[in-house]
């Protein structure tokens, strides 16, 4: 039997170890999974998601289904995509626990703070958008429709609706994690940031209007936070540098 090269070893070796952290996470995610499936249940998790559309409709009116396995396939694709978004730390744990070995001291401190400042930022995002942007998103929306007109969502694009949006959102609360990264990269200074901030104002409410509804409640709740986040990317940027510099860079 031939003995591997020691570079065939290493790589085989590390092939084996992402296999192992790929299982530990999917593991991870299918128990959080079948924790949800077990309680509250998809039903519930659904009427959950629902409850900010429901509350917008008529006293009594109820979603409808219009395919023959929507009202068993939907709950089902709310559970699982939740059950992604509760199990991200840990997913993202296992991707640190694969590349941390390799990393330096510098890069360390570099890439721990972003993995989990970003995942903390999606889910606030989301959270964002469920909490406070979808009870005035579907309170505008219902206002103004006609009285001749009887509103009645279809739970299938309803779920595409509150995806896109809180992946939007979430994707959005990401600016200061995309401000800090162009900055340490040496890509752009904060000086250069801030001198193009009017640009940067515009290009949020001008992404906005583009993802969003076509309403200014959504757009102005997606906007001005990522004004905000921005200003605040500004603010953590330069500490970041400062912490996460390497031996001969300080030097």
């Amino acid at each position: 039997m031939t003995t591997p090269a020691p570079g065939e070893e290493t790589f085989i070796s590390h092939l084996i170890e992402l296999r192992d952290r790929l299982v530990r996470a999917t593991i991870g995610v299918v128990i959080v999974c079948v924790g949800l499936l077990i309680y509250p249940g998809p039903s519930r998790i659904y009427d959950i998601i629902a409850a900010p559309m429901i509350a917008s409709l008529p006293v009594g009116s109820k979603m409808i289904a219009t395919g023959v396995t929507s009202p068993f396939l939907v709950p089902m694709k709310v559970t699982l995509v939740i059950a992604l978004v509760l199990a991200l730390p840990w997913v993202l744990y296992q991707l640190w626990a694969f590349i941390a070995p390799g990393l330096y001291a510098h890069e360390k401190r570099l890439i721990a703070p972003l993995v989990i400042s970003s995942s903390v930022l999606f889910m606030c995002g989301v959270a964002f958008c469920y909490f406070l942007v979808f009870g005035r998103v579907f309170k505008f929306i219902a206002e103004f429709s006609p009285q001749s007109i009887a509103v009645t969502p279809d739970i299938e694009n309803y779920l595409d609706f509150v995806m896109s949006m809180c992946l939007a959102f979430g994707a959005a609360f990401e600016v200061p994690v995309v401000v800090v990264i162009l900055v340490r990269m040496g890509l752009v200074s904060v000086g250069k940031l801030k001198e193009i901030r009017p640009y940067a104002i515009v290009g949020a409410f001008t992404l906005a209007a583009i993802v969003t509804p076509p309403d200014a409640v959504s757009m102005f709740s997606l906007a001005l936070p990522m004004c905000l986040l921005y200003e605040l990317g500004l603010l953590v940027a330069p500490m970041f540098v400062r912490i996460t510099q390497a031996p001969e860079e300080q030097s």
